[in-house]
């Protein structure tokens, strides 16, 4: 679900709050602080996002040498600039590298500016040898609710739950395969952790053996029965997984979702959050939840922010939001959107310690 893409965007004109030099081009739910004076309203530019490696050249024009993250200084991250949250940088349509291109509203431009997105290298103990799988995996995102504003309803019926630092994990089962045990990446590549002596200490076969008892009686692994395919998705958390550990001293499980059925099938679906939660009730531990009633957007922005509800003194990574329901819609597919702390964004992240 979560594209990695920069489109060109019509622009609205914000005044900063706190510097009479600076202005906020707002491009959806998303602000970037820009020089005051640049743009106008309903000027086109490219939003390019947290997380996409920038070239020189792009980095030069907008004048930011120097100014962007990482070792080379060329990647976007998010900043505070006088208080404000900045998300991204803006690129104008009439730059260099689109003006002959005659781009429009839109349009993708993510190749012509050069951009691609940031990989951050596979710690020791997530890597591991793989098996193919293709046609029995599935690819999983959740896009950011500034992405698709509008789509959660005033007054649905929601459920907030935290969204937790640490690494996405499926757990499943295949009648054709066997144990489905991946991680987001190989995921989406068709590729599975084979469960080898090589794998032992491997984070997610780890987490499968721990599980594995679990998972039979939620729904049973005979290798000859020709019951539909099961995902159970959850975070791998805890101390030497990221930055923040929740005061786990070993990592840790936590179920978000489970997906029933052959991925891309149309008999495929994800559990409603009751029919979740009944399944998992006694047997694995679930995500937080934070909230559940009817949608407000200053519900959502209350409980992004502030302290982890688990342990170890942490700031919030912020939330996921789904409708109660499943449903879709027609732009953005499953309703399923984050809404990501500023703090977050913008904390030092300190080396975690395995």
């Amino acid at each position: 679900m979560a594209t990695f893409e920069s489109r060109i965007h019509a622009l609205q004109i914000e005044p900063h709050p706190n510097a009479d030099r600076l202005e906020l081009a707002a491009i959806g739910g998303y602000r970037c602080v820009v020089p005051k004076g640049r743009y106008e309203a309903g000027d086109l530019a490219a939003y390019i996002p947290e997380g996409a490696i920038v070239p020189d050249a792009v980095i030069a024009e907008l004048g930011l040498e120097g100014r962007l993250a990482g070792p080379k200084r060329n990647r976007v991250k998010a900043i505070r600039l006088r208080g404000t949250l900045s998300q991204g940088l803006v690129y104008p349509a009439r730059g260099e590298k689109l003006r002959a291109t005659g781009v429009q509203e839109g349009d993708d431009v993510t190749e012509a500016l050069g951009l691609v997105k940031y990989e951050p290298p596979i710690p020791i103990h997530m890597q591991g040898e793989v098996d193919n799988a293709r046609g029995k995996t599935l690819r999983y995102d959740i896009e950011d609710v500034k992405k698709f504003p509008g789509v959660l309803r005033e007054g649905e019926e929601v459920v907030m739950t935290e969204k937790l630092h640490g690494t996405w994990c499926c757990l499943g089962w295949h009648p054709e395969h066997g144990p489905i045990v991946t991680s987001k990446g190989l995921s989406a590549k068709g590729l599975v952790f084979k469960l080898n002596e090589a794998n032992e200490n491997n984070l997610y076969v780890r987490a499968w053996r721990a599980h594995r008892a679990e998972l039979e009686v939620m729904f049973g692994m005979d290798p000859q029965s020709s019951a539909d395919p099961f995902y159970v998705l959850g975070e791998i958390h805890g101390r030497g997984v990221q930055d923040l550990h929740y005061g786990l001293a070993n990592p840790g499980f936590r179920v978000f979702d489970i997906l029933v059925g052959r991925p891309g099938s149309p008999h495929a679906s994800y559990l409603d959050f009751d029919d979740l939660r009944r399944i998992v009730a006694d047997h694995l531990p679930m995500v937080p939840v934070l909230h559940r009633g009817p949608f407000s957007e200053a519900a959502m922005l209350r409980h992004t922010t502030g302290a982890t509800s688990l342990g170890g003194g942490h700031i919030r990574e912020g939330v996921v939001v789904r409708p109660v329901r499943e449903r879709t819609d027609p732009d953005l597919g499953r309703v399923l959107l984050k809404s990501v702390s500023g703090d977050y964004l913008t904390r030092r992240k300190k080396r975690p310690k395995s």
